[in-house]
């Protein structure tokens, strides 16, 4: 008998799934105190959540028995994944739940922002009739730019084609060829905004995506363009907003998100020519049903040992199984997460090389690890082990892979090859006999840097003084360096540095770094 815990409201429909099945126990206790559940935890096998359950790390370390966390919805800031991985409790969601909830509310508001719905219906409740204070505007014949053309994009886009709408889109994740079969065209971020009538956000919040509409954003936009919101709050600056609705650069925004929820900035809401709900995207019905079916089922069978889905920190294996592959997943899903920050560019096509007795093993589980890290720095929690590679062809993007016995320097090798439309790169890394994972070489340079924390990669040529002073530079920004790394091609020529460091730099450090003598480029690696 396994015991489930579900401490956030459920749709009946998912409680159904679960309290039909003779070997599952299920017991629901919502608005438990953090220490509450902390003292009960050891004795459930699984736990079902939805926003409101803070998983921490404190709690999962009292969590004896727990084996799975599902997560009814798709964000996954409410759990402790590095700490539920380090336990061995597989962490689920449910990245498709709410997506046609989530596209028909963009679509709401985009109809609602070019015809003054909710302006009108607040002058008709107060008993006025004046028609000529809401003129509107057709959306046939317009252009919409869609930044992030995941599920939600996609649906929102198929559904503004049909309106008459010109769609123009920027997704590094999607190939020309796919987007010219959507009947999108693909773009530059600067060139969308210069082009766009309309723009509707649906990326995922990150260091990379925060305010990525602000002031010198607003400035390359069109006089009168509307804006939308229905992804995450963060995404666009709101001070910056304000200040382009009050000048009328933005003729009209939509927002559903908010960097603070409840919003406070009160200032804002004032606005006439701002249309605001209170995070509604995912609140219908169905979405709740959806997701809480999703879950329950995910939930059921993993405990019941009927597969793994939906996981965002482990593979379809087996838990035996698991154990064995592990580190060599780890290493898989970081090389994936260094090569997708290092490139530039619009992917075009992966590949990945497995060198050494590691070809004897399955490796279909590490290429899903490296295809998962691959995208996580721009879809984050909805890129998971089992959608990775269906995201990758939904995209356009090309997966090889290739096996060799042979490994002339190393036991075990794998490596990354990305290939973009400006380029590409190719990371390699190993395991150690302690386990330790390691990079290796990253193009024609060989390191042996592990692949931890914050990184800085900086390319430079082979010259005195330099490693002294970024090391000063850092030093000055309180900015501790915890490993150093060298590889260089010839005495005096290329070479490349990476560096360990204890926090990320500002973009004013790089900017500074930059401008250091010899070094011709710097990237900031999170891992």
């Amino acid at each position: 008998m396994f015991k489930i815990l579900i401490s956030d409201p459920l749709a009946r429909e998912g409680l159904d799934i679960l309290e039909k099945e003779k070997d599952l126990s299920v017991e629901v206790k919502t608005g438990l105190k953090a220490e509450e559940l902390e003292n009960i935890i050891a004795s459930y096998d699984a736990l079902i959540v939805r926003s409101s359950t803070k998983v921490t790390k404190d709690i999962l370390s009292n969590a004896s028995s727990l084996k799975v966390i599902g997560r009814a919805g798709v964000g996954l800031d409410n759990v402790d994944l590095e700490a539920a991985t380090a336990k061995g409790v597989i962490v689920m969601n449910t990245p498709g739940g709410n997506t046609i909830s989530t596209c028909e509310h963009t679509l709401s508001l985009l109809l609602a922002l070019s015809r003054n719905v909710p302006q009108a219906n607040a002058s008709m409740k107060k008993g006025e009739w004046k028609r000529s204070n809401f003129m509107g505007v057709e959306l046939y014949g317009k252009t919409l730019g869609v930044i992030g053309l995941g599920r939600i994009g996609n649906e929102v886009a198929k559904r503004a084609l049909s309106f008459g709408m010109k769609i123009i889109a920027f997704d590094p994740f999607l190939s020309r060829q796919k987007a010219e079969e959507m009947g999108i065209e693909l773009l530059e971020l600067k060139e969308l905004f210069k082009r766009a009538d309309y723009i509707t956000v649906h990326t995922p919040l990150s260091e990379d995506t925060k305010h990525i509409i602000s002031d010198q954003e607003f400035k390359l936009m069109k006089k009168g363009v509307r804006i939308i919101n229905c992804a995450r709050g963060g995404i666009i600056d709101e001070d910056a907003l304000y200040r382009a609705l009050k000048e009328e650069k933005v003729m009209a925004a939509a927002l559903d998100v908010f960097e603070e929820e409840p919003p406070k900035n009160m200032e804002l809401l004032k606005l006439d020519n701002l249309i605001a709900t209170p995070h509604l995207g995912a609140s219908t019905e169905e979405a709740q049903v959806n997701v809480a079916i999703e879950i329950a089922e995910s939930v059921r069978d993993a405990l019941l040992g009927r597969g793994i889905r939906s996981a965002a920190n482990y593979p379809c294996l087996e838990p035996e199984a698991c154990k064995i592959f592990q580190p060599y997943i780890n290493l898989s899903e970081k090389l994936g997460l260094f090569a997708g920050q290092i490139i530039e560019g619009r992917f075009a096509d992966v590949r990945i090389e497995y060198n050494g007795d590691i070809t004897k093993m399955d490796c279909s589980p590490l290429t899903l690890a490296v295809i998962k890290g691959l995208l996580s720095p721009s879809l984050q929690e909805t890129v998971n082990f089992v959608n990775a590679l269906n995201l990758a062809r939904e995209r356009g993007i090309k997966v090889n892979e290739s096996k060799s016995e042979q490994s002339e320097e190393f036991t075990n090798l794998i490596s990354v090859s990305v290939r973009t439309d400006k380029g590409g790169h190719r990371v390699s890394g190993t395991l150690f006999t302690n386990k330790q994972m390691r990079i290796v070489k990253l193009d024609d340079f060989y390191v042996e840097a592990i692949p931890r924390g914050v990184m800085l990669v900086v390319y430079n040529l082979d010259k005195p003084g330099i490693i002294g002073a970024l090391g000063m530079l850092l030093g000055r920004h309180k900015i501790n360096i915890a490993g150093m790394n060298f590889g260089r091609e010839t005495a005096g020529g290329k070479a490349i540095t990476l560096l360990n460091i204890d926090s990320a730099p500002s973009l004013d450090v790089i900017a500074e770094i930059k401008k250091i003598e010899n070094i011709s480029s710097v990237k900031v690696i999170k891992l």
